[in-house]
């Protein structure tokens, strides 16, 4: 790997923007990193290091980084869909979506469904031997947990084609158009309580964010300055004004939560990041211009899908092999608690490296280029991107807990159980590759 890794950073043409490569592995490494530390595991059950000590929330407003993975995002498939569109052959825009859709979402599907197969199988045999309480349980229901992520992602890429057309035609004036329903959604929701509306939130605060990447793309975020400060001071007064709660990530047992649905003031804070992150560019890429630097940036975003999907087993196994040799887990927060993270973040690492080794082969990507596709490839490429979405999401709520019982959880209107999320996001994964091969 080390020789590919030196070959691939060697390679690498002077035009490209190694800084956003450098964003995305650093947001994804502070996800992991915030998501060892902020669990705090008893024997009683996993809770929330934010809730033990309510005074470490206003840390979120600078770790609570997917905002700034999202923005990358915008900006690579901005530059990914027009390179295939330069590529395709003449009047085959719908070769060009099933091709893109399939070259942007191979590392992302492939190793998640390996993921989900081997989990899917280790919780029925866990549970057909008669298994699944305790830190068990709680693991198989946690697992999947950060699955939410990558049906968000993949509803980025699927909108990509027709946001980027609005980008094209109104540059800021699109991205005004998202964060103006982010608001509406909101008055809707605290205002007059209609029903469901927040839910709306998912896709405008989001891709509001994502739309930043297009205008990124194009160099037109002039002023981050003026970006991340009106960022900050938004999110500020709706936090001190509104019904918004402190934190930018979700807390157990809270009413309203700034992630889950999104809200406005979680929009103002993925400006405030978008806008720091563009402050500290100049920096960033004479660090990543570096060769060491860069090389391990390449090795680390050729392996960061797999750590993110095992992180959480890394550290529950961690936590599981803890109290199976009988060490005991301090209160959280407390002396001993604190003493311990140094150690177990080491080992937690470890084992995500060991999980990643086992694991990085489905992360390779395959080259994709457009061709004569099928007639309704596109369309068949979109129903399968919505199955695929719709399963992830739907697994990330449910989990693998209850396997046997039937256990459901409500995904928008209907109630999902793990085996119908699975079957949904495999079927739309193999619908994705097949029409854009």
């Amino acid at each position: 790997m080390g020789s590919s890794v030196r070959e691939l950073a060697g390679a690498t043409p002077a035009t490209r923007d190694r800084y956003t490569d450098l964003l995305r592995v650093a947001s994804l490494g502070t996800v992991v990193l915030g998501h060892w530390l902020m669990a705090a595991v008893t024997t009683d059950g996993v809770g929330n290091l934010l809730a033990v000590v309510p005074g470490l929330q206003p840390l979120t407003w600078v770790l609570q980084v997917m905002p700034v993975f999202f923005f990358v995002g915008g900006f690579s498939h901005a530059l990914s869909y027009r390179s295939l569109l330069r590529k395709r052959p003449e009047g085959s825009t719908d070769s060009v979506y099933a091709a893109f859709l399939r070259a942007r979402l191979q590392r992302l599907l492939r190793p998640t469904m390996v993921f989900v197969l081997v989990w899917g199988a280790a919780a029925l045999l866990v549970q057909l031997l008669g298994g699944g309480g305790g830190l068990t349980g709680v693991t198989l229901r946690l697992v999947t947990q950060p699955l939410w992520f990558i049906g968000i992602y993949l509803a980025m890429v699927a909108f990509t084609p027709p946001l980027l057309k609005l980008h094209d035609r109104y540059g800021w004036g699109a991205f005004a158009a998202l964060a103006g329903g982010a608001a509406a959604v909101d008055v809707l929701r605290f205002a007059a309580g209609a029903p469901y509306a927040e839910f709306l939130n998912f896709a405008f605060v989001w891709l509001a964010v994502h739309q930043l990447g297009f205008l990124r793309a194009d160099g037109l975020i002039r002023r981050p300055a003026l970006l991340a400060g009106g960022g900050l001071a938004a999110a500020a007064a709706l936090v001190a004004l509104g019904p918004y709660p402190l934190s930018m990530v979700g807390m157990p047992g809270e009413k309203i939560s700034n992630m889950a649905p999104p809200t406005l003031a979680l929009l103002c804070h993925g400006l405030w990041l978008v806008g720091a992150v563009e402050l500290l560019r100049a920096p960033g890429a004479r660090l990543v211009a570096r060769p060491r630097v860069w090389r391990a940036v390449v090795a680390a975003n050729g392996v960061a899908m797999s750590a993110f999907l095992w992180h959480l087993t890394a550290m529950l196994g961690v936590y599981g092999a803890m109290l199976a040799l009988g060490v005991p887990l301090p209160e959280p927060a407390t002396g001993a608690w604190w003493a311990q993270v140094p150690l177990r973040m080491v080992v937690a690492a470890g084992v995500t490296a060991a999980l990643v080794a086992a694991f990085r082969t489905f992360e390779r990507p395959v080259r994709v280029t457009p061709g004569r596709a099928a007639i309704g490839a596109g369309a068949v490429s979109a129903i399968g991107v919505t199955l695929a979405l719709l399963g992830v999401l739907g697994l990330s709520m449910v989990g693998y807990a209850g396997l046997l019982e039937g256990h459901t959880a409500l995904l928008i209107a209907v109630h999902v159980s793990a085996p119908a999320a699975v079957a949904m996001a495999l079927g739309g994964w193999l619908l994705v590759e097949r029409a854009g091969r």
